[in-house]
């Protein structure tokens, strides 16, 4: 498990986050539903090229959660530019992964970060996206909420396996939930997804061009969340690049080919 003992105050939201290693910084931007223990298999690769910093986004993990609380991709994107700010980075490393490609984007193209190279997978990035559940969850959030603990156990669990191509393991699928349960976590995951919008990405998408840093796209050939053809569009729009499928993975590539993703970075940083 990576440690998070920092925290700082953005927008009023209590945000988590760590840093290991040493070298050049290197940030690392989960998704959804998930925390930045996604990365607990990739940073010990890493750690001797580079300073990782990781955090959970506001409303995930052990970042605040709370009622009424702004957890969307709006906010997100204006968080990083927070942290950029307080770690003193310029033009770090990015590798993002789904709503994490989502803030990187938005921060590259509304609030005027920069990087020094990208590594971004199964993002969220081009309409249309957001499943039925995701629709279903929006009408009816309250109602999830406050489901008894047993059923939304067995949803939780459920919702997450669809993103992996194998079977995730007895520990993955523990760490992934445990932020998710109880009176604070169940309501959070609902949140979440209900304030889920495509409009967050529909407001960059025509922005999108060849980014001024080295991008590498990779995404798995087999995710059921967003298909491998998102993959090889978003890669024709921000590098100059083709996409590298990740066979026998899923969205969940962290879990399903880990060593694709060191293996992207390692030979992205080779190029400095």
């Amino acid at each position: 498990m990576l440690e998070l003992p920092s925290k700082s105050i953005v927008e009023g939201n209590t945000v988590r986050w760590g840093v290991v290693g040493e070298g050049p910084p290197l940030v690392a931007i989960h998704g959804t539903p998930f925390s930045s223990q996604v990365w607990r298999r990739i940073v010990p690769h890493l750690a001797d090229r580079r300073t990782i910093y990781y955090f959970d986004l506001v409303g995930y993990g052990q970042s605040e959660m709370r009622d009424d609380q702004d957890v969307s991709l709006a906010v997100q994107n204006r968080v990083l530019k927070a942290l950029f700010s307080e770690w003193e980075l310029d033009r770090p490393d990015i590798l993002a992964h789904d709503f994490g490609g989502a803030t990187a984007l938005r921060a590259y193209f509304l609030d005027g970060l920069r990087y020094a190279s990208m590594t971004i997978f199964d993002a969220v990035a081009l309409a249309p996206w957001g499943s039925p559940f995701v629709q279903h969850v929006r009408m009816h959030e309250e109602a999830f909420s406050k489901m008894p603990d047993y059923m939304h156990r067995a949803l939780l669990e459920t919702y997450l396996q669809t993103a992996a191509h194998n079977p995730l393991s007895a520990e993955a699928m523990e760490i992934y939930c445990s932020p998710w349960l109880g009176k604070v976590g169940q309501p959070a995951f609902y949140r979440q997804i209900a304030q889920m919008d495509q409009k967050y990405t529909d407001e960059i998408q025509d922005r999108y061009r060849v980014l001024d840093c080295p991008v590498t796209v990779l995404w798995g050939k087999n995710d059921e969340w967003i298909p491998y053809e998102k993959g090889a569009s978003l890669a024709a729009r921000i590098s100059d690049r083709p996409c590298i499928p990740v066979q026998n993975s899923g969205h969940l590539v962290q879990e399903d080919s880990p060593e694709a993703i060191v293996a992207a970075v390692l030979n992205q940083i080779a190029g400095e």
